[in-house]
C-alpha cells in the first residue's frame, strides 16, 4: 500500500508541474489571442477599449491582472471542469471543441497504435523463437520503413493510392456529402474508409519497431534457466513460448506501448495534417496558430492526462504481469 501511495504521489505532483507548465507556455508566445480576435471584429466596424476589455474578461486573457492571479484563476477554473472559450472556433467552449474531435483522434491513431502493437508483438515473438526464418530475415525490411520520415512516407501513400490508383479517398473523416452522421452502417463504413489509409500509415511505420524490439528480447529470454527446466519438464514448445519466454520478454515492451498511447493525442498532429483528419491534431494546429491559449491549454491538458494516465496504468500492470513488482520495497 505503501509503494501504491508513493506512486499516486509522484503522479500528482507530476500532474502540479505540468499544469503549470501549460499555464506559463503558451504566455510567453509572442502575440494574444485578443488582439487576434478584435483584428477580425474590425473588419466590421470599429472597437472600442471597452469592448477589449469586455473580451479580454470573457476569454480570461486579462493581462493587466497579477500573473499570480491568472493562475489561481486558471486552477479555480480546471476544478470546475471550466477549460474556457475558444478563440479559433468563437464562441465555443474548448470542452466541446475537445469532444468533437478527440473520438476522432481515439478512433484513428489510437486503434491503429493497438493494431501495430499487437501485430509487432506476434511477429516479434515467432521471429525470436524461430532464428533464421524467413520471418527473422524480414525484420530489416520493416525497420527500414520505421527510419523513414513519417510525413515522407505518409505523402507517398496518399500519391499512391490516393491519386495515381484513387483506392482511397485524399481527405476527410467522412463522405459529408453521401452519409449523415451517426451510429449507422453507413456513416460507420465511410469513416472505416476514411481511416483506411491513415491507419495504414501508422501501421507500416511503427510495426517494425515493435516487431525487432520483441525480437530481442526474446533472444535474449531463451538464454534463461527456466526455458530450460521448461523444456526438461517435457512442457509443449507453443505454451514454453507463449507462458514462460514472451511474458518475460515482453515487460520492456509494455512500458513503450503505454508510452505511445500516451502520446496518441500529441502524435495525431502530422497525420492529421497530411490526410485532413478532422482529429484534435487539427485543433491543435489551428489553436497554435491563432494563439488560442485555452483551446491549446485544453489540449495539452488532455495530453498530459493521457501520459500520466497509461504511465500509471502500466505500473499496476507490471504487478500483475511480473509478481516481482509486488514484493515489498
Amino acid at each position: 500500500m505503501r509503494h501504491l501511495l508513493r506512486k499516486v504521489g509522484f503522479y500528482v505532483i507530476a500532474l502540479w508541474a505540468a499544469l503549470t507548465v501549460n499555464f506559463v507556455i503558451p504566455r510567453l508566445m509572442p502575440g494574444d489571442p485578443v488582439s487576434l480576435l478584435i483584428a477580425k471584429l474590425g473588419q466590421r466596424g470599429p472597437v472600442t477599449p471597452e469592448t477589449r476589455s469586455s473580451i479580454e474578461a470573457l476569454l480570461g486573457t486579462d493581462t493587466d491582472r497579477p500573473l499570480l492571479v491568472q493562475y489561481v484563476d486558471y486552477l479555480r477554473n480546471l476544478a470546475n471542469g471550466d477549460l474556457g472559450l475558444s478563440v479559433s472556433y468563437f464562441p465555443a467552449p474548448v470542452t466541446s471543441i475537445i469532444g468533437q474531435t478527440l473520438p476522432w483522434t481515439i478512433g484513428l491513431i489510437g486503434l491503429a497504435t493497438v493494431i501495430s502493437f499487437l501485430l509487432g508483438i506476434g511477429l516479434g515473438t515467432v521471429a525470436g523463437w524461430k532464428r533464421g526464418s524467413w520471418l527473422d530475415n524480414l525484420i530489416p525490411v520493416t525497420t527500414m520503413f520505421q527510419s523513414v520520415p513519417y510525413f515522407w512516407l505518409a505523402l507517398i501513400l496518399l500519391f499512391a493510392f490516393g491519386s495515381v490508383w484513387p483506392v482511397f479517398p485524399l481527405n476527410g473523416g467522412y463522405d459529408i456529402y453521401d452519409t449523415v452522421p451517426g451510429w449507422n452502417a453507413e456513416f460507420i463504413g465511410s469513416v472505416l474508409y476514411h481511416g483506411t489509409l491513415p491507419a495504414l500509415t501508422i501501421i507500416i511505420s511503427s510495426v517494425g519497431g515493435w516487431m525487432l524490439g520483441m525480437r530481442n528480447m526474446m533472444v535474449s529470454t531463451l538464454s534463461e534457466d527456466y526455458l530450460l527446466t521448461a523444456e526438461a519438464k517435457g512442457l509443449r514448445p507453443g505454451r514454453i513460448m507463449r507462458t514462460y519466454a514472451a511474458r518475460n520478454a515482453i515487460l520492456p515492451s509494455i512500458s513503450g506501448f503505454a508510452i505511445s498511447l500516451g502520446f496518441v493525442v500529441a502524435g495525431s498532429i502530422v497525420t492529421e495534417t497530411v490526410f485532413s483528419y478532422p482529429g484534435i491534431g487539427s485543433a491543435l494546429l489551428q489553436a497554435v496558430g491563432s494563439n488560442d491559449y485555452a483551446l491549446m491549454q485544453g489540449i495539452f491538458l488532455v495530453i498530459t492526462l493521457s501520459v500520466l494516465g497509461a504511465n500509471l496504468l502500466v505500473d499496476l500492470l507490471y504487478s500483475v504481469i511480473d509478481p516481482r513488482t509486488r514484493a515489498r520495497t
